[in-house]
């Protein structure tokens, strides 16, 4: 806390009449959520201020959850409350003779890369001052004693439940210990102001320790997730099929139509048309924010399109990214105040766009109002949320506080999108941001699955699905197989096979043009979709084990384990001067089993499995492979 004589970053900042600081006075603690949760409640006389620390553990999982509510417990003639920021937790860790941070690090199409590097007396800072996630940092860290590997040792962990700007702050103190504080904010400039009666309560910041390693801690964040963050998270993600990369902005019906007939022949179960089926979106220059389809290219409206994808056997899905307009739109042209800027100053437009301020409850409304009537007009079961651009303008005229609208933009956002999903329980949403520019706990607890990475190079995603596995599960991690040479700056040429088994590592989906794939690419598509389909219960419901990370070539692998199933997906980057490569040493074995590979009938010994290891024939560049294995 801020005042007396502590020097550590403060979690709580507060101004009340030019006076700063706080002095706390305990007043309670208390149980609640049958044991669950617990309480600790203190005061401020002077600033009338209320807080609350909450803490809550649930039996079957390692995850402490924490958050902080603050209200203002003054009469109504008392002056609002200024917040300049208010963190939702600050961990403190003992003091080690060596402390090491591991996070997330990247940019566009290049997200979620890892990075170690030992603690020095000072500080460290991750956030984003973007108005999201960001694709630079994830809100996700770890801290060991510079010795943990994969599989063993201590590790702290701690993420923070927030889809817009956020900091973390990372301190080694004189005396060696460690104190990580993080929360909403990408400073301490002032976020909310409370008037008498009104509280806010910060997003939960999540921690959990273990002496198992990163593995360990990767596999307790995936199962609290699955259990308790994720909605849904026991079903299947089906695999998708999305237009964009065949059609961009060229879209009609009738080709899609056509690209839907090869898709179902694949054995696809989502069939999505991307950007291009609204308003006037013949390019990005105009039309976004008029969410109505195209009445030249879809006469008939979406219905027609989704009917004939439903009985083809797939579901039907469409992109939208509500947030954001052009100024060559109906929307901007009858609401030019709605979005986001500073009065008397240029409105920056990137990507042709600005950000509507959902902020505003009549901002709210009228994306509500349209969303609902386009989810009502037709069948359509999945939503891809874009979200294309970060906060440059963040100004909201008129308003007392308009500092504000950093935290309301999202709060609005969770409204939102928690308002679609009761009125609409059997459409899935799909979190985007340019690739991975949202991903976080936050949006997780409203979405079914998230947009890794517009990098879809297969190779390039490895490390990328490397680094989002730290925190995140196998079964929101959308991954696609597109065309050869890829697009991205690579130009790499890989094969159908690398592709595929790249991309199944996560929730499989199909981005490339396949009006031109010969009858034998889709023949062998078609073979691969259908063992994603096998494998699917233990990718993504599995227990993950990174049995060798993505590098500078060689040989990676995963392995996933579910009941008595386990798959193994392994790449070879590149092969050097002919060496063998090792064999895998597989995890998560009963020594004393035997395991069938359900390929080859073959049948080892857990032990054999788990010492000597799994050998995966690999020898060529750019090659992959799939185990699967039985106990029995």
């Amino acid at each position: 806390m801020e005042g007396g004589p502590r020097f550590v970053r403060p979690a709580l900042s507060v101004r009340s009449q030019g006076v700063r600081g706080t002095e706390w006075r305990f007043e309670r603690g208390e149980v609640t959520d049958a044991g669950a949760e617990l309480q600790l409640h203190f005061h401020d006389p002077l600033h009338h201020l209320a807080l609350t620390l909450h803490y809550r553990m649930r039996d079957d999982f390692d995850v402490v959850e924490r958050w902080t509510t603050a209200a203002h417990a003054g009469g109504p003639d008392d002056t609002p409350l200024e917040l300049l920021r208010i963190d939702s937790a600050a961990w403190s860790l003992p003091a080690r003779d060596r402390w090491r941070l591991t996070h997330l690090y990247g940019r566009w199409a290049a997200e979620s890369r890892l990075v170690r590097a030992d603690l020095t007396p000072g500080e460290k800072v991750l956030g984003s001052r973007r108005g999201h996630t960001s694709h630079q940092h994830l809100p996700w860290i770890a801290l060991d004693g510079g010795e943990a590997t994969e599989e063993h040792g201590e590790v702290h962990s701690c993420a923070l439940a927030w889809s817009g700007s956020w900091r973390i702050a990372v301190q080694q103190l004189p005396i060696g210990a460690v104190q990580a504080v993080g929360g909403v904010g990408h400073d301490d400039s002032g976020q909310l102001s409370l008037a008498p009666g009104e509280s806010f309560t910060t997003p939960v910041f999540a921690g959990l320790w273990t002496d198992g390693g990163f593995g360990a801690a990767s596999r307790a964040w995936h199962a609290w997730q699955l259990a308790q963050v994720i909605p849904g998270a026991d079903r299947h993600r089906p695999v998708l099929y999305n237009s964009w990369e065949a059609t961009f902005f060229d879209v009609s019906e009738e080709q899609q139509r056509k690209l839907a007939r090869r898709a179902a022949e694949m054995g696809v179960e989502l069939f999505v048309v991307d950007d291009g089926w609204f308003g006037a979106r013949t390019n990005d220059r105009a039309g976004l924010g008029d969410w109505t389809p195209n009445p030249d290219r879809f006469p008939g409206g979406l219905k027609p399109l989704a009917d004939e994808v439903h009985a083809l056997g797939m579901q039907f899905g469409i992109w939208v990214e509500p947030e954001m307009v052009n100024a060559d739109s109906d929307l901007y042209r009858a609401h030019p105040d709605w979005v986001q800027h500073h009065p008397g100053r240029t409105r920056t437009e990137f990507r042709n766009q600005l950000v509507l301020n959902l902020a505003r409850p009549d901002v709210r409304e009228h994306l509500w109002e349209r969303l609902d009537t386009l989810l009502s007009s037709a069948p359509i079961d999945y939503v891809k949320w874009d979200f294309n651009r970060s906060f440059s303008d963040a100004g909201w005229p008129g308003d007392p506080y308009p500092q504000r609208l950093w935290i309301e933009h999202v709060r609005g956002l969770y409204e939102l999108l928690g308002r679609l999903r009761a009125a609409h329980p059997g459409v899935a949403f799909e979190s985007c941001s340019g690739g991975g520019g949202r991903i976080d706990l936050g949006v997780l607890s409203l979405t079914d699955q998230v947009w890794t990475s517009d990098n879809t190079d297969p190779l390039d995603r490895l490390a990328i699905q490397h680094g989002f596995s730290q925190l995140h599960p196998a079964r929101v991690m959308a991954a696609w197989v597109t065309d050869t040479p890829n697009a991205m700056g690579s130009k790499r040429i890989t094969s159908l096979r690398f592709r595929f088994i790249s991309a199944m590592a996560g929730v499989l989906g199909v981005g490339g043009d396949l009006s031109r794939w010969s009858e034998e690419e889709l023949a062998e598509a078609r073979d691969w979709v259908a063992l994603y389909k096998r494998i699917r219960p233990v990718v993504q419901h599995g227990e993950l084990y990174r049995l060798r990370p993505p590098g500078d070539g060689g040989l990676s692998a995963v392995q996933y384990v579910r009941g008595e199933e386990t798959v193994v997906l392994a790449w070879l980057h590149a092969q050097t001067l002919g060496e063998r490569q090792p064999a895998l040493r597989l995890r998560g074995l009963d020594p004393e089993s035997r395991y069938e590979d359900l390929e080859t009938g073959e049948v080892h010994r857990g032990a054999v499995l788990s010492h000597h290891g799994l050998e995966t024939g690999l020898r060529h560049d750019l090659d992959a492979a799939v185990f699967r294995l039985r106990q029995i």
